[in-house]
């Protein structure tokens, strides 16, 4: 395997649509050479499952986060598991987890009562997946993975922040067309788009850059398979006490000038934080824990740790809103 070029994965990992010939001039290296480099992360699924980064509150939607555990027996059930969840349409993202739970599913549903319903019939149909405890997603900040850079590349790209409280944005057909069109195919060409949701390509980038503007999409990512590319990640749960208003902006400030911190949802459960650390040195991410431990050890009132160990699917909108019987509902 050839050596990894880790600002080019940076690049291209956290904006899955950039352009070659941009790649190639931030990094001063020729187009056929990141080619080649890029198909072999793609060819060998270092980089995976492109996603396209919608913010789900404007659609009116909430998302709820299932971690499961005693889901496996053999390698069997895993694959049946797997597949009925990856086709479950309000079913967003799927990890698998080292630990306490074996896996992470994220849910986006209109309201409580209909996430409610579909746990309970997949609880019904897989008796396995019967032992699960969720959250609530009030907020997710998404951090660029600077661990995977020099600070030559870190001001390429800034946090992003997805949920919370917003309005609903009022879409017209063709952009939900688009949006369809997005969330199948986030890295097609606009041609390709164009085809796909039968929209003219001047209309397509014209949504397209008004979408972004109206912030309803965030941006394109890529999935990365974190063990081919030698990145360690774990996720810490803070359960927080004595939290202020100042204490708060303190802990999402360090949050966010800390290169090893990709991701922290503020969420409702047994825990008021999520924060996900990667790093190419497991050492790394020992010390980002114990720097926070330290740093807010008079808010933190417990914590746990669970290790990640893969992605299967990754999305921020689910499918079923695009299902006949949902738009006729």
């Amino acid at each position: 395997m050839a050596k990894i070029d880790y600002n080019a994965l940076y690049l291209r990992s956290e904006n899955a649509r950039m352009k070659l010939k941009e790649v190639s001039r931030a990094l001063r290296k020729s187009s056929q050479r990141l080619k080649y480099n890029f198909d072999i992360l793609e060819n060998e699924k270092m980089i995976k499952n492109p996603y396209c980064m919608f913010d789900y509150s404007y659609f009116g939607l909430v998302l709820f986060r299932a971690y499961l555990r005693g889901v496996y027996v053999a390698e069997q059930d895993k694959k049946k598991i797997l597949n009925e969840l990856e086709k479950n349409s309000y079913a967003v993202s799927i990890y698998e987890l080292g630990g306490e739970y074996d896996l992470a599913v994220e849910f986006i549903s209109p309201n409580p009562s209909k996430f409610s319903k579909e746990i309970k019939k997949i609880s019904t149909m897989m008796p396995n997946l019967n032992d699960y405890k969720v959250v609530l997603n009030v907020v997710t900040h998404l951090y660029p993975g600077h661990y995977l850079t020099n600070g030559k590349f870190q001001d390429s790209y800034n946090e992003k922040i997805i949920g919370g409280d917003r309005d609903i944005e009022m879409l017209n057909k063709n952009e939900m067309k688009l949006i369809k069109t997005l969330l199948f195919y986030p890295t097609a060409q606009m041609n390709e788009l164009a085809k796909h949701s039968g929209l003219n390509v001047k209309t397509v980038k014209t949504i397209l850059n008004d979408l972004m503007k109206r912030k309803v999409i965030k941006g394109f990512k890529y999935c990365l398979d974190r063990e081919k590319l030698g990145i360690n990640a774990s996720r810490l749960f803070l359960k927080l006490h004595h939290l202020t208003i100042e204490r708060e902006t303190s802990l999402m400030s360090y949050l966010r000038n800390t290169k090893e911190v990709v991701q922290a949802n503020k969420t409702i459960g047994d825990w008021d934080m999520e924060i996900d650390i990667e790093a190419l040195d497991a050492g790394k991410i020992r010390q980002a824990i114990l720097q926070i431990r330290i740093e807010f050890k008079d808010i933190i009132e417990r914590f746990n740790l669970i290790e990640f160990q893969d992605t299967y699917k990754k999305s921020y909108l689910p499918s079923y809103l695009f299902d006949e019987s949902f738009i006729n509902s």
